[in-house]
């Protein structure tokens, strides 16, 4: 179908439908120029939670539209393709996690929301990149946790907090497939250019970038930052916004040491042309037990309310 059609169709079905379209900042360009909001799972979980529409769709992975129908168990959710997953929640299945937790049964668990609801449900407390550290800051420093599933996050959050948190061995296949030497390498062809990098790479990449944070702490540092050139990893989707918010500044992505760009092929799954039959034909929807999305809620009703009281949000 013709592009201009879609888009189009997609704002008319939108409106007729009383239907909201929440966006990751890691969806391709034309999916984010579309959405009503664009963000990161912290801001993405909020608006979910403020929905008054008859319909969400939210264009993004399967997890996040998960966390938008916990949140809003009455309302539809769609996701335009049901097959996008995430690596970090594939890497954690319910009955292995479960085994996992067993063996330290006076621990907390803390889980990123890059999880399952069927982890979600297993958790006492849900994070993001972007609250991570405040949250775990705010803990008792005797409290003793599990950390799931994204080792990076993990051990980044061990070393800046000081603490010693039990990790789940997953990690974003994305993410993880940036190195070090590809950076450094960037920093000699580029003297002097700063670097941001996404906490869920490696150790040694993040040992050598200039800010480490999440997507939007990212483009809070760009927005101060007085360079005019920026090494950039993370997923190269979020190239969109930036360049949208700093149309005078040149944005250089990190790629992986074979050449391919950092980019999450779940998360480019949703098209044009499969967001307009979603809102169309209003499939695929995400439906869930009753009983998972009660405990699941919990660990992410109490994350938006630590964050409101830490600040993080308003």
């Amino acid at each position: 179908m013709d592009t201009e059609f879609l888009k189009q169709e997609i704002l008319r079905l939108k409106r007729e439908k009383n239907a909201v379209i929440l966006g990751h900042y890691y969806q391709r360009d034309e999916i984010q120029a579309l959405s009503d909001y664009v963000g990161d799972s912290l801001a993405l979980a909020q608006k979910a939670q403020q929905c008054e529409n008859d319909i969400i769709v939210f264009c993004g992975v399967h997890f996040m539209a998960e966390t938008a129908k916990i949140l809003n168990p009455s309302r539809k959710v769609l996701l335009p393709d049901v097959t996008a997953t995430c690596s970090l929640a594939e890497c954690c299945p319910g009955e292995d996690f479960a085994r996992f937790k067993a063996q330290y049964p006076d621990y907390m668990v803390i889980s990123y929301v890059n999880c399952s609801a069927e982890i979600k449900a297993m958790s006492d407390l849900i994070c993001t990149s972007g609250n991570a550290e405040k949250l775990v800051r705010a803990l008792p420093e005797d409290q003793k946790i599990i950390f799931a599933p994204d080792r990076n996050l993990g051990g980044y959050i061990n070393r800046v907090t000081g603490r010693e948190m039990v990790l789940w061995d997953g990690c974003c296949t994305v993410h993880d497939a940036l190195r070090a030497e590809s950076v450094l390498k960037l920093k000699a062809e580029y003297p002097g250019v700063p670097v941001v990098a996404h906490p869920e790479c490696r150790k040694e990449l993040l040992d050598v970038a200039d800010f480490v944070g999440s997507t939007k702490a990212m483009l809070t540092y760009i927005q101060n930052s007085p360079s005019d050139t920026i090494i950039v990893g993370t997923e190269r989707g979020i190239l969109y916004e930036m360049q949208q918010a700093n149309p005078g500044k040149r944005f250089i992505p990190v790629s992986s040491p074979d050449g391919r760009p950092c980019e999450c092929g779940y998360m480019k799954q949703n098209t044009l042309e499969n967001l307009y039959a979603c809102l169309r034909d209003e499939t695929p929807e995400i439906i869930m037990s009753d009983e998972i999305i009660e405990k699941a809620k919990k660990p992410i009703i109490r994350m938006l309310e630590m964050s409101k009281q830490l600040g993080i949000i308003k």
